[in-house]
């Protein structure tokens, strides 16, 4: 492995892309610390560490890599981005005019992209405006004594400025991020999500060390750093597993020359829908708290049993509700992601066909039938990797950013395996060794 990454700085084009890569990562964590103009970065430090990052905002905290309760430049991190993307991948099976982009090719791909950036901007605007003025009133960090004196100046100017500046660290990053897909190794925007969570392990490690009562809590430690280990080891042996669908084309003759004759197959990935389900699940179970927070009844006796039920994460309720999301977005996500009657189509088009099977319709109907069996299992793994943060809530009284567990250990290990491969290419097409062997 050693051997390989110095191969790889060994070729000037590739170390040149990696080299760009690790400035454009630097500067993004220099970002995540510089504050937002008007901002009282002493009542900001006093609350972060009282926080509880479970709340309603810590998802959002997890992929901002912690800048968002700080409140900084680049508060908002890249869920604007990440929101628009899915919204745009939504719509584009809902409206017709999306969907005839999509099947345009690489001018309806730049198209779609110009659509989410305008959409990104304007979902900055709204995240930004509503993180100001949950700041203003105190409420992000409830049960603060600091919390209302976060910002001083409340002037309509002041919070304009606050704004403009988090809705212009949001589009900065956007742009950071297309620019290390175009010019070094990976997916720029799967990077930068990759870096904001790493970039709370240490703290997560240390404070599980810190909290733990055996051995001076370096047992917890240890059993922690096993077990994130182990679950990595699950992660790649699962994200890794694919069902493949042999696909076998006719030979065709045209002219004098034969085209065609050849076996390939179709990937279908157990876990098909990647961390979007998780996502989906952790952003709807934040509307019951959102919906009590600007309510005001926070004493009623529906507030209270929603706060104690569908908030708390250790409650029953709150476990299996959240479980039962999960399946049900890696399914939804699937059916819209996969379309098994256009992959058909176009297998017959080509003059391709699975042995055994018809082309045509009977061909959408099986690779709908496998694509079910092969989901149940995903989704099931799916909500057992995202509970693992609320086990660790029981023993370890850690948060819901427990640093092996969830969101983040999927994400972690997916773009890592990503980015992985990519190097991988770049030097075999150099006749080197790769990474895997």
């Amino acid at each position: 492995m050693l051997t390989a990454f110095a191969r790889a700085f060994k070729t000037p084009d590739l170390r040149k892309k990696l080299l760009f890569t690790l400035g454009i990562m630097v500067l993004f964590r220099l970002g995540a610390h510089i504050p937002v103009p008007g901002v009282s970065w002493s009542a900001v430090n006093a609350c972060v560490e009282a926080a509880n990052t479970s709340g309603l905002f810590g998802l959002v905290n997890l992929f901002s890599g912690g800048a968002l309760l700080q409140l900084t430049i680049f508060a908002l991190g890249i869920m604007p981005y990440i929101t628009a993307s899915i919204i745009l991948q939504l719509l584009t099976v809902v409206i017709p005019r999306l969907e005839a982009l999509k099947k345009e090719g690489q001018a309806g791909t730049a198209k779609i992209t110009q659509y989410t950036r305008y959409l990104t901007v304007a979902l900055a605007v709204l995240q930004a405006t509503g993180l100001v003025a949950t700041a203003r009133s105190g409420t992000l960090f409830p049960g603060c004594a600091q919390a209302s004196m976060i910002v001083p100046d409340q002037s309509i100017f002041t919070t304009m400025v606050m704004v403009v500046t988090m809705t212009a660290g949001a589009a900065c990053l956007m742009w950071l991020g297309e620019l290390i897909t175009d010019r070094g190794i990976g997916n720029g925007m799967s990077i930068l999500m990759f870096l904001s969570i790493a970039a709370g392990f240490p703290g997560a490690l240390w404070a599980i060390k810190q909290q733990g009562k055996i051995m001076d809590g370096w047992f917890d430690f240890g059993t922690v750093i096993v077990v994130g280990l182990a679950m990595v080891g699950l992660v790649v042996f699962v994200e890794q597993a694919q069902r493949r669908v042999p696909v076998q084309y006719a030979k065709r003759m045209v002219g004098r020359r034969s085209y065609g004759g050849t076996s390939t197959y179709i990937p279908l990935k157990v876990n098909q829908a990647g961390v979007i389900p998780v996502i989906f699940a952790s952003s709807l179970l934040y509307i019951p708290a959102l919906i009590i927070q600007f309510s005001g009844s926070q004493e009623s006796g529906w507030a209270q049993w929603i706060q104690a039920n569908l908030v708390q994460p250790s409650s029953p309720i709150y476990i299996i509700t959240y479980f039962l999301l999960i399946v049900f977005f890696a399914f939804f996500y699937v059916a819209i992601s996969f379309n098994p009657e256009e992959v058909a189509d176009n297998m017959k088009k080509y003059g391709g066909f699975i042995p055994g099977i018809r082309a045509g319709r009977p061909t959408a109907e099986y690779l709908s039938y496998v694509l079910n069996r092969i989901t149940w299992p995903g989704s099931l793994y799916l909500g057992l990797i995202a509970l693992v943060p609320t086990v660790a809530l029981v023993l370890f009284n850690a948060d819901q950013n427990f640093p092996f567990g969830g969101t983040s250990i999927l994400i972690i290990v997916g773009v890592g395996l990503e980015t992985v491969k990519q190097i991988e290419s770049q030097l075999q097409q150099r006749n080197y060794e790769g990474f895997l062997r």
